[in-house]
């Protein structure tokens, strides 16, 4: 049998047969690289997505909380020192400090 392309025969044949499945199989894991590649980078990017989305939310209900008790909880009564609430409707009232108060200003 004779090769009329090759200068050795058959050993050309079977390099030229193993340099094709080199280059199939470089092709084919690169694109398999690629592939999984790509889907990292779109998986960091949803992950940062979601949390910057969240943060936001989280800082917008913290805001709002604020701004809820601004408006609708009553200013502390406090003395002039500021240490001790004399509301006694008040839910931080606290009996004994005001009547230790009391007897310390009399």
């Amino acid at each position: 049998m004779e090769y009329p392309n090759s200068r050795n025969g058959p050993i050309d044949e079977l390099g030229s047969d193993f340099l094709q499945v080199l280059r199939w199989s470089a092709l084919a894991a690169g694109i398999f690289y690629g592939f999984t590649h790509q889907r990292t980078i779109y998986a960091r990017n949803v992950a940062a997505h979601q949390k910057a989305e969240y943060d936001h939310k989280a800082e917008l209900i913290s805001k709002a909380k604020a701004e809820w008790a601004k408006k609708n909880l009553p200013p502390q009564s406090k003395t002039a020192s500021g240490d001790v609430i004399t509301d006694p409707n008040d839910k931080n009232f606290d009996l004994e400090a005001y009547l230790t108060k009391l007897q310390a200003e009399s």
